[in-house]
């Protein structure tokens, strides 16, 4: 499984970006797909996950109604559009996919990382004040 990221960069706070994570090596759509987030000094935290159809998504509290996170399944590409940013956005933002099994996007999100594939790089977003 490959993932890579990109579309972070440095917004002022209120910004939007649109993260796009594109994926290979793996029946995309038969995967959980996610995003997830490490600030400096901070534990890495699942920001938002879809399952393969699409049909059911998750978010974590702090950013609901600012991010949506969407997926293009004949691309193999996940998108996460973010905004009305804030700085405690400011994180490196990765991507990851979740085994089959794992295909409930709050457990995907919210649980261990076993069974999950995380991008390599990871895409920095910075939100200025």
């Amino acid at each position: 499984v490959q993932l890579v990221e990109s579309g972070g960069g440095l917004v002022q706070a209120g910004g939007s970006l649109k993260l796009s994570c594109t994926a290979s090596g793996l029946s995309f759509a038969d995967y959980t797909m996610g995003w997830f987030r490490q600030a400096p000094g901070k534990e890495r935290e699942g920001v938002s996950c879809i399952t393969g159809s699409a049909g059911s998504t998750f978010y974590k509290d702090s950013v609901k109604g600012r991010f949506t996170i969407s997926r293009d399944n004949a691309n193999n590409v996940v998108y996460l559009q973010m905004n009305s940013l804030k700085p405690d956005d400011t994180a490196m933002y990765y991507c990851a996919a979740a085994e089959p099994g794992r295909d409930d996007p709050y457990d995907a999100c919210s649980g261990d990382a076993y069974g999950l594939h995380f991008g390599g790089q990871g895409t920095l977003v910075t939100i200025s004040s």
